[in-house]
């Protein structure tokens, strides 16, 4: 598999897509286009002109789901998939509406290209459990495209020692979310994101990010860092019933 999982798409410092323009010119550049799928958002009629705008201003072709009929159909014509950041529930509520996520898992393990950023990074797990989103919607099940055997949580802030804030942490929910599950989670810093090709991932970026497993102390992973280990379990597809 080709996939590129991305923190955030905008940082502080720059404009939309700019601080991984160069990693996904190369990622996408031989695409024949890119399907964008901007169902995190609610004007995905917006968010997909300005996204293919951005990806053209790149030279890559762009064609975004509300501007074609059929989906599904989109979702087999595509060259790559580019699923875009905003609400995850209401992201996965779409893709299961539209019995869209055995489509997107076959045809990304069969090799085609897929990038997700912040939501679109969490529905490539096999949950969404991790995500830091508000449940404006409710989704059948929490179950995802699982093309990875971890969970991501994008935009993770580390807690400030000199912030008066008494509310949970990113760290303390993840360590909840371990009280119930076993799957590992990477804390994905904005500015970073991770590239997998094939039996490969690499975490990337300028901000690194925290490893969280089960029962073991949270681990810092600096940016170059390969975390091939962690594609070793098998990807199953979704089943039927959670479509």
């Amino acid at each position: 598999m080709r996939l590129l999982l991305i923190s955030n798409s905008t940082n502080t410092d720059g404009g939309y897509l700019d601080h991984v323009t160069d990693t996904i010119v190369t990622f996408l550049g031989d695409a024949d286009h890119v399907l964008f799928l901007p169902f995190a958002m609610h004007d995905i009629a917006g968010y997909g002109k300005k996204t293919c705008a951005r990806l053209n201003e790149m030279g890559i072709e762009c064609r975004s789901a509300p501007d074609v009929a059929d989906w599904a159909r989109a979702v087999k014509d595509a060259g790559a998939i580019f699923v875009g950041g905003g609400n995850t529930f209401r992201l996965l509520n779409v893709l299961r509406d539209s019995k869209l996520l055995a489509a997107i898992h076959n045809r990304v393990e069969n090799g085609l290209p897929y990038m997700g950023a912040s939501a679109g990074a969490n529905v490539a797990c096999p949950t969404i459990r991790t995500t830091n989103d508000m449940p404006i919607v409710q989704p059948r099940s929490f179950k995802a495209l699982n093309l990875v055997p971890f969970n991501i949580n994008p935009h993770y802030i580390d807690r400030d020692p000199d912030f008066p804030h008494q509310g949970e942490s990113r760290e303390l929910r993840i360590q909840e979310f371990h009280e119930e599950n076993s799957e590992p989670v990477i804390g994905l810093r904005e500015g970073s994101f991770l590239t997998v090709e094939g039996s490969r991932m690499q975490l990337d970026g300028s901000t690194g990010a925290r490893l969280f497993r089960r029962d073991k102390a949270p681990k810092e992973v600096a940016p170059g860092t390969y975390l091939d280990f962690l594609l070793g379990n098998d990807r199953q597809v979704p089943h039927s019933e959670d479509r």
